[in-house]
């Protein structure tokens, strides 16, 4: 026998349920109160006379019906084969009125309200003969649950395959014609039967407190030992340690930091995090004027390098609300991060332009990467669409990818959601701070560069599962004059018309004011996985060191992925373009850059060109800056200048990615890189020709979780990139390579 509640009626028979027990328990103390002393009686009937005689709290009648089930195929037996999509109809014989239902793929249907009254139900579906059941009475408060079988088709037509006689007339209409099938019904409510009372006797309630207690404190609950097996085993429930994040951890959120104090609405939450990075690495690299090897005289000097991270991040964050689901009344966080590193080459000149710097550099920081206070402004209605806002040093990626924008800096930002989170927007300003150079942490300076953005997320856009982002910003990045803590100059860049000809007149500074319009989009449509994104840049640059003028900027991005999941490993291909200039001297900037960009596409950590950064030799600036895809010839991605006179380039890659196990996962990618133009290298170089390819990129690397949970990630991978003309036309022919593993604790 199958039987179904919904959970409204399932509550209130849970609650009639109870009454009767509590009847029962009544009842039975009676009994026990005519052998307990007087006073236990006294105190007992002045008890039980506590409030009066009603339902459970929250817990009433209904005056509706309600009816529920399941349809199944009456040909098999001794198993259930629901009959799905089959239509209900259900018609009050004394008012007419109609309600009608739909039964599920498991043949379950549930119709109501229901005014009580007398109904005809019909039951139809494709390839069955209609069922008719022509009077079920339905009482105030009460659930009926039908077992339906329905005959099919092709077993009524078995039974007599006759034509039918034109003598006989014309066939008999769908209301009189014969029912087929049988049906079984049980019924949930006590309070259905009509010689049910509802107003239960005082004398038979049991006392209120024996009903329910009132607890001041849920979290102070104290649980008892428990073991289910003598050695190891199942635990139903886990005793709370400081050190143990996941049981009741009063420093993790789990519990209010301080009830007695600061109510119950209140926790803190603490993050721990220690990442260890080891990479090493060939790259290009100049001997310099002076070598760590007297005697050498090539231009190309040895680039193998050693490059240790250590960082050690904390994040604390206060907040009211009720940590799940509902969005935060308000949030106080600050996350200070620590790092050492240490930076070992085999050339002069590259960790500072003194040679006399050596060939070794460490270096310590201190960063305030967040710090900011939240206030929910509003709810917007009750599925908990809201707005709010954040002021403060706060994260913040600008897209899917980290295509434009992707840092840790002071902003001032409003943010909610609409339509039950199907539509989400951000408006934020930032007023940018200058960055160690070695650990790209926040310092304490400020720096004359503003972003204003807004973007808005569609869920579900033209297809189930695919998420559409449209996005602003603007970026103003002032004229400046800053060397890093290297001591290399970087805002301006060291290249071209970078000083002024007139006598003490110094470098030219220069400042840029560059809009972005992008559409994006991430998700899926049926089986395929798709990202893409589009960027275009509009604006000026008061004066480019490499056009040697004033530019007006006009250039392009356009990244695009598909992958398809089949079993355990994961099959992607890629495209990722940016416009490149092909008149590095004329008034018009067409190659695209960033305003600090981190994409994950491509490889990601995996690809050497994502990863590594290439000086362009000869000269003050990168050819490409670490964790990014452009070649945009900027001195330093954090603290130097967007460059849009620049080649662009053109990336195809294939990838795939496997699950080995659920702890275990690797990584394959293969990147085909191109110079989408080549004129303003051979301005810079003044060489002639650089053909268009640079390569391809190759890398391997597995991740290993050992608990599930993330709290512990080991990460390794290999990449190389083997030159292709245009790269081997600036540098060498020497294949590049990098051996890179990290270690990340959090607690």
């Amino acid at each position: 026998m199958i039987v179904l509640f919904s959970r409204k009626y399932r509550r209130a028979f849970c609650a009639v349920c109870c009454i009767s027990a509590l009847s029962c328990a009544g009842v039975a103390g009676a009994k026990q109160q005519e052998q307990s002393p007087p006073s236990s009686q006294d105190s007992a009937k002045k008890s039980s006379e506590q409030g009066p005689p009603l339902r459970i709290p929250r817990q009433e009648a209904q005056t509706s019906a309600a009816l529920d089930g399941l349809v199944r195929d009456s040909s098999t037996t001794g198993a259930t084969r629901p009959v799905p999509a089959a239509a209900l109809t259900l018609r009050n014989t004394q008012s007419g009125q109609i309600f009608s239902g739909t039964s599920t793929d498991e043949g379950v249907f549930r119709v109501f309200p229901l005014p009580p009254g007398h109904y005809q139900l019909r039951v139809e579906a494709k390839e069955y003969a209609p069922f008719v059941l022509p009077d079920l009475p339905l009482q105030p408060n009460e659930i009926v649950t039908l077992e339906i079988s329905l005959v099919s088709v092709a077993a009524v037509e078995a039974r007599s395959r006759l034509p039918r006689l034109p003598e006989l007339g014309p066939a008999i209409s769908a209301e009189a014609q014969p029912s087929f099938g049988s049906y079984r019904e049980f019924r949930h409510r006590l309070d259905s039967d009509p010689n049910y009372i509802e107003n239960i006797s005082r004398d038979t309630l049991p006392p209120v407190a024996d009903v329910y207690n009132a607890v001041p404190n849920r979290w102070a609950l104290e649980q008892p030992d428990y073991r289910r097996y003598p050695q190891r085993g199942e635990y139903v429930y886990t005793k709370s340690r400081w050190y143990d994040p996941f049981n009741h951890n009063r420093l993790k959120g789990d519990e209010p930091i301080w009830p007695e104090l600061l109510g119950q609405q209140i926790y803190l939450n603490l993050t721990a995090t220690s990442e260890s990075f080891l990479d090493g690495r060939r790259v290009p690299s100049p001997s310099n004027v002076s070598t760590a090897r007297p005697g050498s005289s090539g231009f190309f000097g040895e680039g193998e390098q050693a490059f240790f991270d250590q960082t050690l991040r904390f994040a604390f964050d206060l907040f009211h609300g009720d940590a799940a689901f509902k969005p935060v009344h308000w949030r106080i966080r600050i996350t200070p991060e620590l790092s050492l590193n240490n930076l070992n080459v085999r050339e002069l000149g590259l960790v500072g332009p003194d040679p006399r710097s050596g060939t070794n550099r460490f270096d310590d920081h201190v960063g305030l990467q967040e710090a900011f206070v939240e206030v929910k402004l509003h709810d917007l209605g009750p599925n908990y669409d809201f707005i709010s806002a954040r002021a403060g040093v706060q994260q913040f990626n600008a897209d899917f990818r980290g295509f434009l924008f992707v840092d840790e800096q002071p902003a001032l930002r409003v943010f909610g959601n609409l339509r039950s989170d199907r539509l989400e927007y951000n408006l934020a300003y930032f007023h940018f701070l200058e960055k160690n150079t070695n650990s790209g942490l926040n310092t304490f300076d400020r720096r004359h560069q503003q972003v204003l953005l807004g973007n808005v997320y569609l869920q579900d856009f033209f297809f189930p599962g695919y998420t559409a982002e449209f996005i602003a910003a603007w970026n103003k990045d002032d004229p400046s004059l800053h060397y890093d803590d290297n001591g290399f100059l970087v805002r301006p860049s060291p290249v071209g018309n970078v000083i002024n000809q007139n006598p003490g007149a110094g470098p030219i500074l220069h400042g840029i004011r560059v809009g972005y319009f992008g559409w994006l989009g991430s998700g899926h449509i049926r089986r395929l996985n798709l990202t893409h994104a589009f960027y275009q840049a509009v604006g000026e640059d008061t004066f480019n060191p490499i056009a040697g003028r004033r530019v007006t900027v006009n250039a392009q991005m356009a990244a695009a992925e598909i992958s398809y999941d089949k079993d355990w490993i994961r099959y992607r291909i890629s495209t990722f373009y940016t416009s490149g200039d092909a008149k590095p001297r004329d008034s018009r900037a067409r190659g695209f850059d960033s305003i600090v960009d981190l994409p994950n596409f491509a490889g990601g950590l995996f690809s050497f060109w994502n990863r590594e950064g290439v000086r362009l030799l000869g000269s003050g600036i990168l050819l490409t800056t670490p964790g990014s895809l452009i070649p945009s010839l900027r001195a330093s991605k954090e603290e130097g200048q967007a460059n849009f006179v620049n080649p662009g380039i053109f990336l195809a890659n294939a990838g795939t990615d496997f699950e080995i196990t659920p702890k275990l996962r690797g990584f394959a990618n293969f990147n085909f890189l191109r110079f989408e133009r080549t004129e303003p290298l051979e301005f810079l170089l003044f060489q002639s020709p650089i053909h268009h390819t640079i390569g391809e990129d190759l890398g391997l690397g597995v991740e290993y979780r050992p608990p599930l949970t993330e709290n512990i990630i080991l990460t390794g991978g290999a990449s190389a990139l083997q030159p292709g003309q245009g790269f081997k036309d600036i540098y060498t022919s020497r294949t590049l390579f990098s051996l890179f593993g990290s270690v990340k604790f959090t607690f």
